[in-house]
């Protein structure tokens, strides 16, 4: 009598950032340069705000004119960087980004050994690191397919675009901490260490898929036809139309960055430890927000637009009611809202652009969507000077109200993508790495 075989469930596959080394190996990269991107941006503006300004009436503008500087690389060099990613070999792009950035961030922390360096330094290594950043996060993106199996690029994309909530969350968490343990010098020497580990995981990963020549450019019968960044979005006036009210919106939501700083120090009368709970309550909500935005019911415009409502009263409520408590859950929920509008609006923008526009697709996004947070760094960091924090919180709210209308009604237009394609979802299978496959990143946080 022969024994009849018992069925076997097939294994659990291990997360993507596991089963591939080299994936695993980038991705850590990219959470280390993006959390010391952080955490240098949130630690100086708190190092000017509690530290290094004396005058109160100066701290509002010279952390704005910090927040600006640190934005202006992914706006002005959008056409080169996608130009670089385009002929340049992806691992060394990757690579030399992050060698760069660490070696500026440890040229820093050397001057901070000698002696106190004017703001002006702090500046320039803002423009320096954030322009690496700005080349490092595209090249990653675009070389997801050399890294991955056809069948994980989606799982892959879900992990590299949440990186962005988790390394805001590590950055805004360490970054007061750190300035008033170690001021400064602390900041810039954990910065380049976190680079220059990234730049060595890169350099020795081999990209297993990679398709270009040995000179770094793509075969001559193979390459596409290159378009401009106004081509690709002449070609999609929905998208475009989304991007701008999203601009728009971030002209108040980012003043975040500025105000919160001003409150902690003005408002609430606290040190480093509270303006590191408010920057991680932000965090967490937007990572909340990532993972489940794209389960909220409804087309993407219409989910934005409930969000955007959503966040306007949460940017106003710490206006209304100084209190610490109510500050943290408020940001919670305005975490959550940027992160569910990413969820729903990355996932609809990869759907709709063609796969030879994304390299030049995603550059541009994120220059549009920085292209208002110098200004709004700059005009709120004046406004600070002379308004209260709690008025700037109030302002923001009234700011983002009419565009949550605007975003709703964009939806209503013939041209809108149609409801079976607007709330069409990635796959995904009891295997699957990640809740929600290539919505993960926040689009509003491209801004940062």
């Amino acid at each position: 009598m022969s024994a009849t075989p018992t069925p076997t469930l097939a294994p659990r596959r291990l997360p993507v950032v596991l089963r591939n080394r080299a994936f695993g190996a980038v991705w850590v990269a990219q959470v280390l340069t993006q959390a010391a991107g952080r955490m240098f941006q949130v630690g100086v503006v708190w190092w000017l705000v509690g530290h290094a300004v004396d005058g109160a009436g100066d701290r509002g503008l010279a952390s704005g004119v910090f927040l600006a500087v640190s934005t202006l690389p992914a706006v002005a060099l959008a056409p080169l960087v996608a130009s670089v990613i385009a002929r340049c070999p992806h691992r060394t792009v990757l690579g030399s980004a992050a060698a760069v950035a660490g070696l500026v961030a440890a040229a820093v922390a050397g001057w901070t050994q000698l002696g106190s360096p004017p703001m002006a330094v702090a500046y320039g290594a803002a423009l320096l690191l954030a322009g690496c950043q700005a080349l490092f996060d595209p090249c990653l993106t675009t070389s997801v397919p050399e890294l991955v199996d056809d069948a994980d690029i989606e799982a892959a994309t879900g992990f590299e675009l949440a990186t962005q909530s988790l390394a805001g969350l590590a950055g805004g968490l360490l970054g007061p901490l750190v300035v008033d343990a170690w001021a400064l010098t602390g900041i810039v020497s954990g910065c380049a260490g976190a680079y220059l580990v990234a730049a060595a995981l890169v350099a020795v990963t081999r990209f297993p898929r990679a398709t270009t020549t040995p000179d770094g450019a793509a075969p001559a019968e193979t390459a596409p036809a290159r378009r401009t960044l106004r081509q690709i979005l002449a070609d999609h006036p929905f998208i475009r139309r989304v991007l701008l009210c999203f601009a728009a919106v971030n002209v108040f939501s980012t003043a975040l960055y500025v105000v919160m700083p001003l409150y902690t120090r003005a408002v609430l009368h606290a040190h480093g430890s509270t303006a590191a709970a408010l920057e991680t309550a932000l965090g967490i909500g937007a990572l909340l927000g990532s993972f489940t935005g794209a389960r909220l019911p409804g087309s993407a415009t219409t989910v934005g637009g409930a969000c955007l409502a959503l966040l306007a009263v949460a940017l106003g409520t710490p206006g209304l009611l100084a209190d610490r408590s109510v500050a943290v859950a408020a940001l919670i929920v305005a975490g959550w809202c940027v992160g569910a509008i990413g969820v729903r609006f990355v996932a609809l923008f990869q759907r709709l652009v063609p796969a030879a526009d994304k390299p030049g697709f995603f550059a541009v996004m994120q220059a549009l969507l920085g292209a208002t947070f110098p200004l709004s760094s700059l005009v709120f960091g004046a406004l600070g000077d002379h308004l209260s924090p709690q008025t700037l919180c109030l302002l923001q709210a009234v700011g983002v109200l009419p565009l949550a209308a605007a975003l709703w009604s964009i939806g209503r237009r013939a041209d809108a993508p149609g409801e079976a394609v607007d709330r069409a979802a990635p796959a995904t299978s009891g295997t699957s790495d990640v809740p929600v496959a290539t919505a993960a990143g926040a689009a509003l946080e491209e801004a940062r």
